[in-house]
């Protein structure tokens, strides 16, 4: 058949296992899969470890492995677009291909222990973690006499909340070390004895979270002398190393600052007692350490950024105040170099969920893709404020939750420090932070202006959609993840509405400036373009920045650049009192696209 003749079609069937979008993305690699296999160079057999059915496996890094996990999510593979995804786990054996069923519908994921003695596994139904004797097929429950919770205590999104993780494995599999939210555990998976707090309680009493650092790659067992942990405080934001030792005692501090340590960069010398690690701050460009284990004397070795001496510097400082449901908050609060505390100085207000701990981060000064720069904003007479936002008991109320945190957060900030000009204060976020801009510009006249990058407007259109960037249907991020509705759309009706921003637009009085690029694979397009022309429609001060084949955040350095400017036009036209810029007051016609910037001020 010729090409006219033949039909181009997509054919959507909801017995599919999977929805055709994604589908079609993995179209190429399904037409070319392969499946893991092992080839016993003693026996020359092959065994094959991945199935049909069963398409995903895992095996204990460590090259003498005798067995394998295997997952089959073909009889759930339906659930993965409104509940979570689920799998049957079978125990197989390499050498000879033999495979027991270990577990049914499973939710979270297994592992073998280096010694192939067990299989432990976290139970969601009671937030434990088990172990499976591989040799007398017994099942226990190895940390139900643990009295601090395991999983993850703020995550705060209408799902089961995922656990910390194992640090690792004591030699031939006597102990496997469990984390809490502050503490390592010691465990013996056989149950013969009690848990151990390895770190002594010693993080939780301070509110310091302990992660052990694995020095030798090629050793798949914990050392049995002491080792070396990571360190960051929740309350002040210090982080560092320290060392237990395996038997258990209180953590020995090595060394513990006001800096970002960069754990990735955390590098033990393979003949060497050597390490090599990464520090930095706001200030600092994170710059490369040379020392030994005791971390007693440390020398730096690079110098990356040498020009940044000649430039003058912001600060950051870490700010609390309580939100609308009586939470105390945490935040970050940058500042202009040369400060003086008796200017005023406009503020942007911007926010994701939580960014404190951040409060060390290094920030480049370069052209944003969708966010804006702090070294640059700072560096261009603005303060900026970074809240955190809770959503605990908000379930439902997304956006209520992030008013009740970023509105606080920002009164507060005014209320205490005079130097912030409350009359020119604007918000910049994007996507979910996009979303929470949309929806604060419906319920408060606070700030002068803001801006949103692909902003979710309309729950209930959005519910139905697609995130064409992994071919999923975008139901489960509504119900149960991130926009935390808690509901369908059908027996949720109230939070969709309630929670969508283009039913209220007639109380938007704060100009806005949107970017949405049309081939977002995140939040589909069409989100940003109904809260524009809705905005349009009333004569609002309405601007929408729509990058041509860019998806969720721009890639092309040259797109970044324009963005860069026109953000920093817009919010300087309302907190500065500059003179508008053309593409602001006349625009850009589509036939002057590629000939005119509009860059140029209004005379």
């Amino acid at each position: 058949l010729t090409a006219s003749e033949k039909h181009h079609l997509d054919v959507w069937n909801y017995r599919d296992v999977n929805i055709q979008p994604y589908q079609k993305l993995r179209a190429k690699k399904e037409a070319k899969r392969t499946y893991e296999c092992v080839y016993n160079l003693k026996k020359k057999n092959i065994v094959q470890i991945e199935t049909k059915n069963a398409k995903e496996s895992s095996t204990y890094n460590s090259g003498i492995s005798s067995l394998a996990l295997t997952y089959n999510g073909e009889p759930y593979g339906r659930l993965v677009d409104s509940e979570d995804s689920f799998y049957d786990v079978n125990i197989k054996n390499i050498d000879t291909g033999k495979e027991t069923a270990l577990l049914k519908k499973f939710k979270s994921r297994a592992s073998i222990s280096p010694a192939q003695k067990y299989v432990t596994y976290w139970q969601v139904a009671d937030s434990c973690w088990y172990s499976y004797n591989i040799r007398s097929k017994k099942t226990l429950n190895i940390t139900k006499s643990i009295n601090h919770e395991l999983y993850n205590v703020v995550m705060d999104m209408p799902m089961d909340p995922s656990p910390y993780g194992i640090a690792g494995w004591t030699k031939n599999d006597k102990r496997v070390l469990i984390y809490d939210q502050y503490d390592i555990w010691s465990v013996d998976p056989s149950g013969k004895k009690a848990p151990k707090n390895l770190t002594q309680a010693y993080g939780r009493k301070n509110d310091i979270t302990f992660r052990r650092m694995k020095l030798n790659r090629n050793n798949i067992f914990v050392s049995e002398k002491e080792i070396i942990l990571s360190a960051f405080n929740h309350e002040n934001k210090k982080s560092g190393y320290f060392s237990v030792n395996i038997n258990g005692s209180n953590p020995k501090m090595l060394v513990f600052e006001d800096m970002a340590f960069n754990n990735r960069a955390f590098i033990k010398a393979e003949k060497a007692n050597k390490i090599i690690f990464k520090k930095g701050s706001f200030k600092e460009y994170p710059e490369l350490y040379l020392s030994d284990l005791s971390l007693k004397s440390i020398k730096k070795i690079s110098e990356t950024n040498p020009q940044q001496k000649d430039y003058n510097w912001g600060s950051v400082e870490l700010v609390k105040w309580t939100n609308g449901d009586g939470v105390e908050m945490q935040g970050l609060l940058y500042k202009p170099e040369n400060f003086d505390a008796t200017k005023k100085y406009p503020m942007l207000v911007y926010f994701y969920e939580r960014s404190t701990d951040g409060l060390h981060s290094h920030h480049v000064p370069q052209p944003n893709w969708s966010i804006i720069n702090r070294s640059y904003c700072v560096s261009n007479g603005y303060m900026i404020f970074v809240p955190d936002i809770t959503y605990k008991n908000k379930v439902g109320f997304p956006g209520e939750a992030a008013y009740s945190s970023i509105v606080t957060g920002t009164l507060a900030m005014c209320d205490r420090y005079k130097y912030i000009d409350k009359k020119n204060l604007a918000l910049q976020g994007q996507s979910w932070g996009g979303y929470q801009i949309a929806y604060l510009v419906t319920r408060t006249n606070l700030y002068k202006c803001a801006m949103a990058g692909a902003p979710v407007s309309n729950m209930t259109s959005a519910y139905g959609g697609i995130r064409w960037g992994s071919g999923m249907s975008r139901q489960f991020q509504y119900e149960h993840t991130q926009t935390r509705l808690g509901g369908t759309l059908w027996n949720s009706t109230i939070q969709y509405l309630e929670n969508s921003p283009v039913f209220f637009i007639p109380k938007i009085k704060t100009p806005l400036l949107i970017m949405h690029n049309d081939a977002d694979g995140a939040v589909p397009w069409y989100q940003g373009i109904e809260l524009f022309m809705g905005m349009r429609r009333l004569n609002k001060p309405v601007w929408m920045l729509s990058y041509n084949n860019e998806a969720h955040n721009l890639m092309r350095r040259a797109n970044r650049k324009d963005l860069s400017i026109r953000t920093m036009q817009f919010f300087d036209f309302y907190l500065k009192g500059a003179k508008e810029p053309v593409w602001m007051n006349s625009g850009v016609p589509a036939h002057m696209k590629n000939k005119m910037t509009g860059y140029e001020l209004v005379k």
